[in-house]
């Protein structure tokens, strides 16, 4: 204990490793369970139950709004109760979430549940415990990441962290295209939630730190620099550009498989066997940037933010002209390649932005803001799309990227959220 107490925060942590990858599964664990729900359960729910497709993004939606309120109460609270608990508190109400979603669906296709309010009511409720619980579960792993990581290698290692999500990403689609085939659209709901309590478990159980990271935060509540945190100049530009790349990665994803279904014209439990291979494609491109460009080009964060911009946008206006499947697996290739080089720039930034007893309360606001834009993707997604114009969420998503890319390429100051001349 005496050796952890005195051991400078920005110095680097190898003996941390095993906790590291153990965090990268847990997040892996999230994005397989997120990207199976979009790809392969609800949205085909909801057309078998002869819903408006508007709902399956609501069901999103709330569930957003509630992950952006309590992601930095987690994020700060993981300060005082510690990173394992915290993450442990998380993985375990995923799990809740995902088996009610199941149970939901489950009556509703036996027919004993048939009026379509209460079974949109009832997966609303079941999704909002991922936001409430869930979302503690990301801050809590990129703060403990960040406490054991110095400067230098902190963008890289955030990347990694990312690139648990991002596998799981690339697991998802596929096995739930099987699963849903030869065990129901739901199974890959149930099997999501037996995974993430057992992730959960292994966080409480094996992850080695029982104690608060930071030795002094409990100080933090007293300091008005934790307290107004995202007003400052340091973090908010990095909130906004979050905030933005969210709508936009909302809309896309939401959106994309009901374009499938309909420009491929197939129906909600066929529509799996190819939305499943394209997430699959967006999330390997992820990969591609997260685990080989980023560590190699040696970018810094606003250059990965606005560099990012460039596969977004041209994937977002390739989709207003896609007619075949080969052009929408190329969109989710050059979407998946934008998020995975935009998103690392400004988590790294936020992060180096703020001292050590800090890295609580940035890594909530950064989760929080990941999570602002999906709270009205139903609005300027499903929405336009269903009732207005199915090309005019590409073409608002294509316009926010074009203002993003100025943002983070002009608006942004130099050397803002990067290590500074002779920091390691």
């Amino acid at each position: 204990m005496a050796g952890e107490t005195e051991r400078l925060p920005d110095q680097p942590r190898p003996d941390r490793r095993n906790a590291f990858i153990l965090l990268f599964f847990a997040l892996m664990a999230i994005g397989a369970g997120n990207t199976m729900l979009l790809a392969a359960v609800l949205p085909q729910l909801t057309r078998e139950m002869a819903m408006p497709d508007w709902m399956a993004g609501a069901v999103f939606s709330l569930s957003a709004l509630l992950w952006s309120i309590t992601s930095p109460f987690w994020g700060k609270a993981s300060n005082t109760w510690g990173r394992r608990r915290i993450a442990a508190i998380g993985l375990g109400g995923y799990s809740l979430s995902m088996f009610l979603l199941w149970l939901t669906g489950t009556l509703a296709l036996a027919g004993i549940m048939t009026n379509l309010v209460s079974v949109f009511i009832c997966l609303c409720l079941a999704r909002s415990l991922f936001g409430l619980l869930g979302s503690a579960a990301n801050p809590a792993a990129q703060a403990y990441v960040a406490d054991r990581t110095s400067k230098a290698e902190r963008q890289s290692e955030i990347a990694f962290l990312s690139s648990g999500f991002s596998v799981g990403t690339v697991i998802g689609p596929a096995f739930a295209a099987a699963l849903a085939a030869s065990a129901g659209i739901l199974s890959p709901a149930l099997f999501t939630a037996v995974l993430a309590a057992l992730m959960a478990a292994l966080i409480w159980f094996r992850l080695p730190e029982t104690r608060a990271p930071v030795a002094d935060a409990v100080r933090i509540e007293a300091e008005a620099a934790g307290k107004h945190l995202w007003r400052t100049e340091k973090v908010l530009p990095f909130l906004i550009y979050a905030v933005a790349l969210s709508l936009v990665t909302g809309v896309l994803t939401q959106v994309f498989v009901f374009a499938v279904m309909d420009k491929l014209d197939v129906s909600g439990r066929e529509a799996a066997a190819y939305t499943g291979p394209a997430f699959t494609v967006g999330a390997l491109a992820v990969l591609l940037a997260q685990l080989v460009l980023i560590p190699r080009l040696h970018m810094k964060n606003k250059t990965l933010m606005w560099v990012g911009c460039v596969p977004l946008l041209i994937g977002a206006v390739l989709m207003i002209f896609a007619n075949n499947y080969a052009s929408l697996i190329l969109s989710q290739f050059l979407i998946g390649l934008g998020q995975g080089l935009a998103r690392p720039g400004f988590s790294s930034g936020a992060s180096l932005a703020v001292p050590p007893q800090l890295q609580g309360n940035v890594a909530g606001l950064v989760i929080s803001a990941n999570g602002m834009g999906y709270i009205v993707t139903p609005l300027f997604g499903l929405f336009v799309y269903e009732y207005v114009n199915p090309h005019l969420p590409f073409v608002l998503c294509a316009l926010t990227l074009l203002a993003m890319f100025f943002y983070a390429r002009f608006g942004m100051k130099d050397g803002l959220g990067e290590i500074r001349e002779g920091e390691e």
